[in-house]
C-alpha cells in the first residue's frame, strides 16, 4: 500500500478541514454559529492565510539568501581577499555586477584583515567596535551562525531601512576572511505586508527570537515593538517565541476584545510570522454573511483548495530545483554533489565499486569577464557545462564547484576518469567558445580516485593538488593523484 506524502496529506488534511467547516456552517443555526466561526478561523482560515503569506514572504526573501551564500561561496571573492585586496575596482565592479544582476539595494563586502567595508559604490568606511552602525559586524562574528538577518539603517543611502542578509567568508582552511551579503529594502518589505493585510484583511508582521517587531506595514514599529511588552500578547509571547517544530495557534485579549492568532517559525530567517484576526470583527458580519455563505462557500472552497494545490506545488518544486541546482549553469550544486558522494562512498564499501573525482578549471576564464564582462562570463559557464555533460556519462555527476570550477563524480578508476577529463578538455579547445582576441580559453583538470573512509574534503585536497600540478605544467591537460 503507498504512504501518501507530506504534500498529499497536507492538501488532503486542508481540503477536509475546510469542507467539513462549511458543513458545519450550513447546518448550525446563528446562536452556534460563533462557535462554529471561532473554531474555523483556528483551525482553518487564518492557517490557510499563514501558509499563503508565508510563500510570499519566503520566497521573496529566500533568493536574497542564496545569493548571501553563494557569495561566501564564490572562488572570486575568496582569492581576491586571500590575495590581499589589491585590487578595488574588481570588487566593486564584482559586487554592483551581484547588485544589478538580482536588483538588490545594497551589496557588500567587509574585510577582517583590514576592516574596510566594501560597496557597489567602492569603499564606504574602515569599521570599528566603537562606531555604533558597525556593533553588527562583531555581534555577528560572535555567534555561530553561518548568515544572519540584520534590520538596519543603511549609511551609504542615507539611513534608509533595509533587511541585510550577512553571511561569513572563509579561506579553504576555514580562516576568516570578512563578511559579505545583501540588502533588501525594508519599505518593499513593508509594501509587501501591506498588501496581504489589505488581501486578507488580517494583521500580518514578523518578529525575531526575542520578540522585537523586524517586518511590518507600518515601518514606525519595527525595531520598536516588542510582543514581549504589548498589553494581552505580553502573557503568550514567551509560548509564542518557542513554538518552531509545527505552526502555533493562540488567542489573547486585545484592547478591542479577543484576538484570535497563528504563528509559524521561518528558519531561513529566524523570525516568526504572526497573523492575528479580531473575533468581534467577523462576528459583527456574520449575520449579515450567513446566507451568502451557504451560497458562495462551497465553490470558495474548491477554488481555495485549487489555489493551495497550485501553491504548494509550486513553491515545493521551485526550492527543492534551487536548493539542488546551480542556478547559472543548471548543473548540480555543491550540496546535491555531496549527496551523491556520499552514496558513491557507500556504494564503494559495500560492493568495491570504485569512484574518482575530477575537478575542472576554465583557464584564462579571468580574461573573459575582464575584457568581454560578466555576462559573457556566464555565457562562457553556462556553454562549458553543457560541453562537460554532454561528454560524460549518464551514471557520472557534474557539478559546478564555485566561479570557473567545476567537478565531475565518475564512478570508476582514475584511468577511466582521466580519459573522461581528457575528453572534456579536448572538447573545450575545439568549440573555440570566445574569440582568440579575447583569451584562449581552455581547461585543465584534476584528477583522483577515492580512498577508504576518506571525506569528501580530503578527497577533493587531492584532486585540487592534482589540478595545480597540470596548471603548472602549462595548462590545458590533465594530471591524475597516483598516490
Amino acid at each position: 500500500m503507498q504512504i501518501l506524502s507530506i504534500k498529499s496529506r497536507l492538501i488532503l488534511a486542508l481540503s477536509l478541514i475546510l469542507l467539513t467547516a462549511f458543513l458545519v456552517l450550513s447546518v448550525l443555526n446563528y446562536k452556534t454559529s460563533r462557535s462554529s466561526i471561532r473554531q474555523e478561523i483556528l483551525t482553518s482560515s487564518l492557517p490557510l492565510i499563514r501558509e499563503n503569506i508565508y510563500s510570499e514572504i519566503h520566497g521573496s526573501l529566500v533568493e536574497p539568501i542564496l545569493v548571501s551564500t553563494t557569495m561566501a561561496n564564490d572562488a572570486f571573492l575568496r582569492a581576491w581577499a586571500m590575495r590581499g585586496e589589491r585590487d578595488e575596482k574588481a570588487i566593486t565592479q564584482y559586487l554592483k555586477d551581484i547588485r544589478d544582476r538580482y536588483g538588490f539595494f545594497s551589496t557588500f563586502f567587509v574585510s577582517d584583515r583590514t576592516n574596510r567595508y566594501y560597496h557597489y559604490q567602492g569603499v564606504q568606511k574602515v569599521i570599528s567596535p566603537t562606531d555604533g552602525h558597525d556593533v553588527w559586524y562583531y555581534m555577528f562574528l560572535g555567534s555561530e551562525d553561518e548568515y544572519q538577518l540584520d534590520v538596519d539603517t543603511d549609511e551609504v543611502t542615507g539611513g534608509i531601512l533595509t533587511i541585510f542578509i550577512n553571511h561569513r567568508v572563509s579561506d579553504y582552511q576555514g580562516g576568516l576572511l570578512g563578511v559579505t551579503g545583501v540588502g533588501v529594502r525594508m519599505d518593499n518589505v513593508s509594501r509587501l505586508l501591506r498588501e496581504t493585510q489589505e488581501k486578507y484583511q488580517r494583521r500580518v508582521y514578523l518578529v525575531n527570537r526575542r520578540g522585537v517587531v523586524q517586518a511590518h506595514s507600518d515601518q514606525s514599529l519595527v525595531e520598536r515593538m516588542n510582543i514581549r511588552r504589548e498589553a494581552g500578547i505580553r502573557d503568550i509571547a514567551g509560548e509564542i517565541l518557542t513554538v518552531r517544530a509545527r505552526p502555533g495557534n493562540f488567542e489573547y485579549q486585545g484592547p478591542t476584545g479577543t484576538v484570535l492568532l497563528t504563528t509559524s517559525y521561518v528558519p531561513e530567517l529566524d523570525w516568526f510570522l504572526l497573523v492575528e484576526q479580531e473575533e468581534g470583527s467577523l462576528l459583527t458580519t456574520t449575520k449579515s454573511n450567513f446566507r451568502r455563505t451557504l451560497a458562495g462557500g462551497f465553490l470558495a472552497t474548491l477554488l481555495v483548495i485549487l489555489v493551495s494545490t497550485v501553491a504548494v506545488n509550486h513553491f515545493q518544486s521551485r526550492l527543492e530545483r534551487m536548493a539542488v541546482t546551480d542556478e547559472l549553469t543548471g548543473v548540480a550544486n555543491r550540496r546535491r554533489f555531496e549527496e551523491v558522494f556520499d552514496l558513491a562512498q557507500a556504494r564503494a564499501g559495500r560492493e568495491g565499486r570504485p569512484f574518482s573525482t575530477v575537478l575542472l578549471d576554465l583557464d584564462g576564464f579571468k580574461l573573459v569577464n575582464d575584457r568581454a564582462g560578466h555576462l559573457e562570463g556566464d555565457r562562457v559557464l553556462r556553454e562549458v557545462a553543457g560541453i562537460i555533460v554532454h561528454e560524460v556519462r549518464p551514471t557520472d555527476m557534474v557539478a559546478r564547484w564555485g566561479g570557473d570550477e567545476f567537478m565531475v563524480l565518475v564512478e570508476s578508476g582514475p584511468e577511466s576518469a582521466g580519459r573522461t577529463a581528457e575528453r572534456i578538455c579536448r572538447a573545450v579547445e575545439q568549440a573555440a567558445l570566445v574569440s582568440p582576441e579575447i583569451c584562449v580559453l581552455t581547461v585543465s583538470a584534476g584528477v583522483a580516485r577515492h580512498r577508504e573512509d576518506e571525506s569528501l574534503d580530503e578527497m577533493t585536497s587531492r584532486a585540487d593538488e592534482a589540478l595545480y600540478k597540470a596548471k603548472q605544467a602549462g595548462r590545458n591537460r590533465v594530471h591524475t593523484d597516483t598516490d
